[in-house]
């Protein structure tokens, strides 16, 4: 009888251990089975977009996820949830080739979302900004040229003057969501400015330094030039002389739908309402968006003598000359006319 017990004890601790192995081998087969399904990449190879609206719970952007064919089941985005915690950004996001859940996870935790890079340079005009809009594919130009003429409250508390939002869309390189509309943007390029002007100290006379600011951007791209471009202008306003600027001309043609590309004599005589040629001081407003260096120029313009210039835009040599008297000035124009023909240009 006692060698009986004996032998039942050890089948029955046989069988408990052979339960056990069991167990454990289904427990790290469901762990090896659930790091393969975690770790391994999954998801299209082709660009696909997902956009996560705010409020959204983790349930429902994991369905998102699975239907766009991202990850292969909501079921493990929920378990990338339990792994990682962290708060789910709303925002559009691109997926364009196969990744574990866990980058999939992460950019959403991260808020990594898709946005489309957008370079304003520096002296563009709403003009420009709208074509370049266009052309990235948030709409048609004349959009956002309704805002820029339409919401000009945006800035009515740093210039009550302001038509538009001419010279308050800040030249600089924007990441912008796909389906940002045209008053968020001009916003963001608003809420740009208004840091840059912070700054630099520009917290008064904005009007008129963003207007002298515009002037000088189009006139010179040399930074060393600036101040004394704005000296110029300067200058000429105490005096009372026309500035006499093209841009502004060009900008004013513009404005009516009237500029042909090239400007032609019969242009500067034109009246538009920022034809410095024929109206003294500057013009009504700002005729392009100045950048930081401008600014600063028309808040400190150099101290010189300077009435008058020839723009390095229009010069071979690439410089800008300057001078104080009119016969001084028109030597300028005969050395940059010879430098013209030298350069073998008609």
């Amino acid at each position: 009888m006692a060698s009986r017990r004996r032998t039942t004890a050890r089948k029955s601790g046989s069988g408990g251990r052979t339960v056990f192995a069991l167990f454990l081998l289904a427990v790290l087969a469901a762990a090896g089975f659930g790091a393969f399904v975690l770790l391994t990449p999954y998801g299209p190879q082709k660009e696909t977009f997902v956009e996560v609206l705010p409020g959204s719970s983790t349930m429902r952007i994991g369905r998102q996820l699975q239907e766009a064919g991202v990850i292969r089941s909501q079921y493990e985005f929920y378990a990338e949830r339990w792994l990682q915690h962290g708060t789910l950004k709303a925002g559009d996001y691109k997926f364009d080739h196969p990744a574990p859940v866990s980058e999939v996870y992460d950019r959403i935790r991260k808020g990594d979302t898709y946005t489309i890079a957008v370079t304003i340079p520096e002296g563009s005009s709403m003009f420009d900004i709208a074509a370049r809009l266009e052309q990235a594919g948030f709409g048609p130009a004349q959009s956002f040229l309704a805002v820029a003429r339409q919401e000009a409250a945006m800035v009515s508390d740093l210039d009550p003057q302001a038509k538009t939002l001419e010279g308050y869309l800040f030249p600089d390189t924007y990441k912008i969501g796909p389906k940002e509309q045209m008053p968020q943007i001009a916003a963001t390029m608003v809420k740009r400015f208004r840091q840059t002007a912070q700054q630099i100290g520009l917290n008064h006379n904005v009007h008129q330094v963003v207007t002298m600011a515009s002037l000088v951007e189009r006139e010179t791209a040399i930074d060393g030039e600036r101040p004394l471009v704005a000296s110029v202008f300067e200058n000429r306003l105490e005096k009372q002389m026309p500035l006499m600027t093209d841009p502004a001309v060009i900008y004013g043609l513009q404005t009516q739908n009237a500029w042909r590309g090239t400007i032609y004599a019969s242009d500067l005589t034109r009246d538009t309402p920022y034809n410095t040629y024929m109206h003294p001081g500057l013009p009504p407003g700002p005729i392009a968006n100045p950048g930081i260096k401008s600014l600063k120029a028309a808040m400190q313009p150099a101290q010189t003598d300077y009435l008058y210039f020839v723009a390095a835009g229009k010069n071979p040599q690439g410089k800008s000359m300057f001078a104080a008297t009119l016969e001084e000035h028109n030597r300028n124009v005969a050395g940059y006319r010879d430098a013209v023909k030298n350069a073998g240009n008609p």
